[in-house]
C-alpha cells in the first residue's frame, strides 16, 4: 500500500514490475537495486511507512541519467526493527579510550612497523547471534558418504613476530581447551583474528562448531553429511522449469566473482560456488538467490582453503584447485555453506521483498552522518545527492566491492566479534568510511563527479591498519549513539 502522499494519477502511472513477479515461486530470482537502479520513491515510502521525508529539493534527474552508465549494481542488511532496538552496549568509555589513544600512538610513532605490531582493541560486550533454522527437504534421495573430516583446529609452525606469537598463543589456549570461553574468544578477535587460527575462529563464532571441543569432530561429521544430502535431493532440480531461472542466474553472475583474483577464475570453483548459492536459494524460498550472494561466499572459501595451504608462504591469488585433495574441497565447500547460511540467517530481510531492511539502513546512515559531519552533508544535500545512490551498495554487499578481499577477512572479523557485527555495527562502519573521505569529497563540486568519487574510493593499497582505525572510529559512534536513538529518529513513527 502507497503512502499518503503519493497521488492517484502517481498509482496509476506505478511501474509494474512487481506485479508482474507477484507468483514467484520458491528459489526464484528477487529484484536487486543498486545505484544504477536505485527504487522508486514510492516504493522507498511504502517500504519506510511513516519515515519522515523532509523538506521536498529539486531532482537533477538529468545529472543522474548522464551519471547512470558509470555506476555499477551490487546488493545486503537486517531486520525492519534493528535500527528501533538500539544496541545494549555497557559502560566502556574507559576502553574506547584506549582504543584512540592506541590506534593514534601506533600511526604518528610507530608508522613504519608492520599492521601485526598494531595495539590490541577491546570489543565491547557481545551478542549472542541468532541461529536460523533452514527448511526441509523436498524429495529423498540416497544420501552419498561424505569425505572423511580432519581435526577441526590447526596452528602450524611459521615466523612471526614476538607479539603476533603471544597473540597466537592465546587463542591457541582457547580453541584448545575443553570448552571455548565464547565471551574472551570474541574479546581477543575484535582486533584481528591470526590466519592460522581464523578457520577454528569463525566457525565457532557464527555457531557452525561448539565452544566444546569434544562436540567439534562429530558437529562436523554431521553438518558435511547433512550438506552432502542436500546436494543429492535439490541440485538435479536445477534444470526443472520451477528452479532453471535460479540457477540460470546464479551461472550467470559467478564468473563475475573477484574478476581481478585468478583463483576465482577456475571451472572447480565455480562448480563449488554454484552448489553452494543454489542449494541456499532452494531452502530458503522466501528470498531465494539475491544478485550478489556470490560474492558473500568469497571470505569464507579464502579462509577455509587457507587452512589446507602449506604455510610456505603461498599466497591464495594464484593457489591452483586441482593440487588439492576432493576430500578438502568437500570440506571446504560444506564449511563455507553453513557458515555463509549463519550470516545469511541475521541479515535475510536485505533480500526479501523490497528490500525494506537496506531501505532502513541506508535512511539510518543519512541521519548518522547528518549529526557527525554536517558540512558533508550539507554537501551532498546542496548536489542533490541521495545517499541511496552510493550507499545501497555499501549495504548490500558488506563493502565488498569498495575494500580489497583481505581487507574484507579483517573486517569480518571484528563484525563477528561483536556478534550482530553484520546487521548493526555495519552501518558505523559505513559512516566511517564516508566520513574518513569528507574532504575528497566535498572537494568534488558537482553530482556527477560526487558520485563517481564515491563509488570508486581509492582503497586498492588498504590493509590491516586502515581497517582497524576505520572500526576503532565506528565503535566511538556506536558507543556515542547506541543509547540515543533520536539520531535514528527518521524511522520512528
Amino acid at each position: 500500500m502507497a503512502s499518503s502522499g503519493i497521488t492517484a494519477d502517481a498509482k496509476k502511472n506505478k511501474r509494474t514490475f512487481w506485479k508482474r513477479n507477484a507468483d514467484k515461486v520458491p528459489g526464484s530470482i528477487k529484484p536487486v537495486y543498486g545505484a544504477k537502479h536505485p527504487p522508486s520513491e514510492a516504493m522507498i515510502q511504502a517500504s519506510l511507512g511513516n519515515v519522515d521525508q523532509g523538506k521536498n529539493r529539486n531532482k537533477r534527474t538529468d545529472s543522474f541519467t548522464d551519471f547512470d552508465n558509470s555506476t555499477v549494481d551490487a546488493w545486503d542488511d537486517k531486520e525492519d526493527d534493528l535500527m528501533l532496538m538500539g544496541l545494549s552496549v555497557d559502560e566502556k568509555l574507559p576502553q574506547v579510550n584506549e582504543t584512540t589513544e592506541d590506534v593514534n600512538q601506533h600511526h604518528v610513532a610507530e608508522s613504519g612497523m608492520s599492521t601485526s605490531d598494531q595495539k590490541d582493541v577491546q570489543p565491547p560486550s557481545p551478542v549472542s547471534p541468532g541461529v536460523g533454522g533452514p527448511g526441509v527437504g523436498i524429495r529423498q534421495t540416497v544420501v552419498r558418504e561424505p569425505p572423511k573430516p580432519i581435526a577441526p583446529i590447526r596452528i602450524p609452525n611459521m615466523p612471526l613476530p614476538d607479539r603476533e606469537v603471544t597473540k597466537l598463543h592465546k587463542f591457541g589456549q582457547l580453541l584448545s581447551g575443553p570448552n571455548t570461553d565464547l565471551e574472551e574468544l570474541r574479546k581477543v578477535s575484535w582486533s584481528g583474528i591470526p590466519n592460522a587460527v581464523r578457520p577454528s575462529a569463525w566457525k565457532i563464532l557464527l555457531g557452525y562448531l561448539p565452544t566444546n571441543i569434544e562436540r567439534r569432530q562429530i558437529t562436523l561429521e554431521r553438518k558435511r553429511a547433512e550438506y552432502f544430502g542436500f546436494i543429492d535431493q535439490y541440485f538435479e532440480t536445477r534444470h526443472e522449469l520451477t528452479h532453471k531461472d535460479t540457477y540460470r542466474q546464479i551461472h550467470i553472475d559467478i564468473p563475475r566473482t573477484n574478476p581481478l583474483m585468478p583463483l576465482f577464475h577456475q571451472p572447480k570453483v565455480h562448480e563449488i560456488f554454484e552448489r553452494i548459492l543454489y542449494i541456499w536459494a532452494i531452502r530458503h524460498p522466501a528470498s531465494g538467490y539475491v544478485q550478489g550472494m556470490n560474492d558473500l561466499v568469497t571470505p569464507f572459501f579464502v579462509v577455509f582453503l587457507s587452512e589446507y595451504v602449506d604455510d610456505t608462504g603461498t599466497t591464495l591469488d594464484n593457489f591452483d584447485l586441482s593440487k588439492l585433495e576432493e576430500e578438502k574441497l568437500g570440506f571446504i565447500e560444506a564449511d563455507s555453506f553453513w557458515c555463509l547460511s549463519k550470516l545469511l540467517d541475521g541479515i535475510q530481510d536485505n533480500y526479501t521483498f523490497a528490500q525494506p531492511g537496506i531501505q532502513l539502513k541506508v535512511t539510518a546512515l543519512r541521519e548518522l552522518v547528518r549529526r557527525i559531519d554536517a558540512r558533508l552533508h550539507n554537501h551532498l544535500e546542496k548536489q542533490n545527492v541521495e545517499y541511496l545512490q552510493f550507499a545501497f551498495r555499501w549495504m548490500n554487499n558488506l563493502l565488498m566491492r569498495e575494500i580489497p578481499l583481505k581487507c574484507t577477512i579483517r573486517l569480518w572479523d571484528t563484525y563477528m566479534s561483536e556478534g550482530d557485527g553484520f546487521a548493526n555495527f555495519h552501518l558505523y562502519v559505513c559512516a566511517a568510511l564516508l566520513v574518513r573521505f569528507s574532504e575528497r569529497t566535498q572537494a568534488q563540486r558537482d553530482f556527477h563527479g560526487i558520485l563517481l568519487f564515491l563509488q570508486n574510493l581509492p582503497t586498492k593499497d588498504w590493509g590491516n591498519e586502515q581497517i582497524g582505525m576505520m572500526v576503532a572510529e565506528a565503535y566511538r559512534w556506536k558507543f556515542m549513539f547506541a543509547d540515543a536513538p533520536k539520531h535514528l529518529n527518521t524511522l520512528k513513527n
